[in-house]
C-alpha cells in the first residue's frame, strides 16, 4: 500500500460530522495539537458546521494520527499514534458548564474512560448532563491496545478479554441514557463472552436503552429486560451492501442513531437510519468523508439500492457529492485574471511581469472583497503563482484555469499531466476551470477529441475532491440561437459530466437564458450555479447583460476579467501607471460592476415578488 488520503478522524470527531451532515448541531469537546493537523482538524470542522468552541489547542502535544489499511474486504490493519496525544490531554478545565448547559445531549466513547485524567473530563461532562436535563450516550467503542491490554501492532484487534476494562466501564455505565456497542463489546462492558449475559450484566448497573450492533445482522434495541435471544429485540431494516472499509462504519452508525433518537423517532425507524449510515460508511473509503447528507439518506431511501457498491453508483455519489460541498456560494462575483494569451501579447509584457501584474490584480479584488462573502477570482498557475498562492486564506472563491489558452481541440495546461496527476497536489478549495470552444456542429472528429478531454478531466477533478467549471464558448466557433448552449449543456450531461459550475456568454435574450437554465436544472438540480463571462464587454453592455441574467435564480454572478483590467494592464505593462494607480483603477472599476450586478439582482428579485 503506497497511497495515502487524509481525512479527520476519531470517533467522537466522525460523530460530530456525522450528526451534522443529517441535520443536527453537533459540537466537539476535544482537544489538538498547535500544528497543521491540529489546525486541519478544527479547520473542516468549521466546513462540517461543527462548533469547535470545545476543541482546545494543547501546546505540549501532538495531534492524534491513525494509519489504516486497505488490503481486502475482511483486513483492515491499524496503526495508532497516540502517545501522549493531544486529545488525551483532555482535563476537567475543559469542561464548561455553560456549554454543557447548552446541548440536549451529550455523547462519550469509551476510549477517554481508558485514562483516569480524560475519564475525570467525561464524568464532569455527564454529570453536568444530568443537572441540567441532557439526555446521555456512550459509544462504546473499545480498542484493546488503547486501554493497554494489547500492542501497538494489533491495533485491529476489536477484543481482548480484561477483567479490568469491565470494571473501570462498569463503574461508568449508570451515567447514560443509551449505550451502544458490538457484541464484542458489550462483552467487554459485561464481563462476559456470552452476549445474552453480557447484556444482562450490564443491564445490571444501567436502566439505558441497550443498542447491539450486529455487522450484517443490523443491529438491536433493547428497553427493558433482555430477552433469551438478541432476535427479540426491537429491529430495523437492513442494507446488503459490499463492505469496502469497515473503519468509521460505528461511527456512521452512531450518527444516524443519535439522529433518529433525538428525533423521537421510534426505534425501527432511528435503526433504520443508523443502518443505512453505517452502510454507506463501509462501501466508502474514508471515515467522515463516507457519511451521508440527510438529503441523500432521503433519496437512498427513495431510490433503494441500485448497486451493492455505493461507491461505483453513479446517481447515489453525485447527489453525495453536491450534497456534502463546503461553502455558501450562492452569490459570487469574480474578478477573472486568469488569462495568459492576452497579457503576453500586450507590449512589454513578460512572464515576471504578468506575475506581477497578477498580484495587484489579487490587491484589488482584496480590497473590494473587504472580508465580505460573495467575492472570488479565476487565476492560472503558469503565470500568477505567486497571487494564486497568496490568495488562500483569503475567503475568495479561487478557479484556476487547466486549458492551453485558445486551444480547440482542447489541450491542458502542462502542469496537468498527461495522466491528469497534476490536480493532485491542488488545494482542496480551489476549483478546476477549464474552457472548451465547441458548437453543436463540430464534426465527429473534433467532439471525440474535446468529450474525451473534458470527461478524464472531470473524473480526475472528483477523484482528487476538487470542484469542476465548465466553460462553453460556441459563439467563437459558429452562429448561434437560443438553443445553441442549451444543447450543449444536454451533450455534456449526457456524457456522465456533471459540473459544478458553469460559465456561460451572456445571452440577448430571457428565452435563451431560460433554455440554458432548464438544461441545467433538469439533468442536476443540485449544481452550484451559472457565472456569467465578460468577453471584454464595455461596462454598458455588461450592466444590460446583468440585467437579463441575474433574472435567473440559477445565475450566481459573474466572471469578469478584461474590462476590469484590460486598460490597465496595457498601461502599468509600458510604465505609465504604477502599482498603486493599478490596484486603485481596478479595485474601482471591480467594485462598480459588484454594484451592478447587486443592483440587477435585487431588482429582479423585486419583480419576481412583485
Amino acid at each position: 500500500m503506497g497511497s495515502f488520503e487524509k481525512y479527520i478522524g476519531g470517533s467522537p470527531t466522525n460523530m460530530a460530522c456525522g450528526t451534522a451532515r443529517l441535520g443536527l448541531k453537533s459540537a466537539l469537546i476535544t482537544r489538538v495539537g498547535d500544528e497543521h493537523m491540529g489546525r486541519f482538524i478544527r479547520e473542516q470542522l468549521v466546513r462540517e458546521g461543527v462548533d469547535v468552541r470545545g476543541v482546545k489547542t494543547d501546546p505540549d502535544r501532538l495531534t492524534a494520527l491513525v494509519i489504516l489499511g486497505i488490503r481486502d474486504q475482511e483486513q483492515f490493519p491499524l496503526i495508532f499514534y497516540r502517545e501522549n496525544c493531544a486529545d488525551m490531554g483532555l482535563c476537567e478545565d475543559d469542561i464548561d458548564e455553560s456549554f454543557i448547559a447548552s446541548a440536549r445531549s451529550v455523547v462519550a466513547t469509551g476510549t477517554h474512560l481508558s485514562h483516569p485524567r480524560t475519564k475525570a473530563a467525561v464524568l464532569k461532562a455527564l454529570q453536568l448532563a444530568r443537572k441540567h436535563g441532557a439526555q446521555t450516550a456512550l459509544d462504546i467503542d473499545y480498542r484493546p491496545n488503547l486501554w493497554g491490554v494489547a500492542g501497538h501492532g494489533d491495533g485491529e484487534s476489536r477484543f481482548v478479554e480484561s477483567s479490568a476494562v469491565t470494571a473501570k466501564l462498569q463503574e461508568t455505565l449508570h451515567y447514560f441514557d443509551l449505550i451502544v456497542g458490538t457484541e464484542e463489546e458489550f462483552h467487554i462492558a459485561g464481563g462476559s463472552t456470552d452476549t445474552i449475559a453480557a447484556l444482562r450484566a450490564v443491564r445490571a448497573v444501567s436502566a439505558a436503552t441497550l443498542v447491539c450492533k450486529r455487522g450484517p445482522m443490523g443491529a438491536v434495541a433493547f428497553t427493558g429486560e433482555i430477552p433469551d435471544s438478541l432476535d427479540d429485540g426491537q429491529t430495523g431494516p437492513g442494507f446488503p451492501i459490499e463492505v469496502f472499509n469497515v473503519l468509521g462504519a460505528g461511527d456512521g452508525f452512531m450518527s444516524g442513531l443519535l439522529k433518529g433518537w433525538l428525533d423521537g423517532e421510534d426505534w425501527p425507524t432511528t435503526l433504520k437510519y443508523a443502518n443505512a449510515c453505517g452502510a454507506f460508511a463501509v462501501s466508502r473509503h474514508g471515515c467522515t468523508p463516507a457519511y451521508p447528507s440527510w438529503e441523500e439518506l432521503q433519496f437512498f431511501f427513495g431510490r433503494g439500492i441500485v448497486r451493492k457498491d455505493l461507491r461505483n453508483d453513479a446517481e447515489l455519489e453525485q447527489v453525495h457529492w453536491a450534497t456534502n460541498r463546503k461553502g455558501d456560494w450562492t452569490s459570487l462575483r469574480a474578478f477573472a485574471f486568469d488569462h495568459r494569451m492576452q497579457l503576453e501579447q500586450m507590449p512589454g509584457a513578460d512572464p515576471k511581469k504578468i506575475g506581477k501584474f497578477k498580484t495587484l490584480c489579487l490587491d484589488a479584488a482584496i480590497s473590494v472583497q473587504a472580508g465580505k462573502p460573495g467575492y472570488g477570482i479565476l487565476c492560472d498557475s503558469r503565470l500568477g503563482r505567486d497571487a494564486l498562492f497568496r490568495a488562500e486564506g483569503t475567503g475568495l472563491w479561487i478557479g484556476r484555469p487547466v486549458e492551453w489558452p485558445g486551444s480547440r481541440p482542447l489541450v491542458l495546461e502542462p502542469e496537468i499531466g498527461h495522466d491528469y496527476g497534476g490536480l493532485s497536489a491542488w488545494p482542496r478549495d480551489q476549483v478546476v476551470k477549464v474552457l472548451c470552444f465547441c458548437h453543436p456542429d463540430d464534426d465527429a472528429a473534433m467532439w471525440a477529441s474535446q468529450e474525451a478531454t473534458v470527461q478524464r478531466l472531470f473524473a480526475a477533478a472528483r477523484r482528487n475532491g476538487l470542484e469542476f467549471l465548465l466553460e462553453v464558448i460556441p459563439s467563437k466557433v459558429g452562429p448561434v440561437s437560443d438553443d445553441t448552449t442549451p444543447r450543449l449543456i444536454q451533450r455534456f450531461y449526457d456524457l456522465g459530466v456533471y459540473p459544478d459550475w458553469w460559465k456561460l456568454e451572456p445571452f440577448k435574450t430571457a428565452a435563451a437564458w431560460a433554455a440554458a437554465v432548464d438544461a441545467i436544472e433538469r439533468n442536476d438540480p443540485r449544481t452550484r450555479g451559472i457565472v456569467v463571462l465578460g468577453l471584454d464587454a464595455p461596462e454598458a453592455e455588461l450592466a444590460q447583460s446583468f440585467a437579463l441574467a441575474a433574472a435567473q435564480p440559477l445565475v450566481r454572478g459573474f466572471a469578469v476579467g478584461r474590462t476590469i483590467f484590460g486598460d490597465v494592464a496595457r498601461a502599468w505593462m509600458t510604465g505609465t501607471m504604477d502599482d498603486a494607480q493599478a490596484v486603485a483603477a481596478m479595485a474601482s472599476t471591480y467594485a462598480r460592476l459588484c454594484g451592478v450586478w447587486d443592483k440587477a439582482r435585487a431588482e429582479a428579485s423585486q419583480n419576481g415578488a412583485a
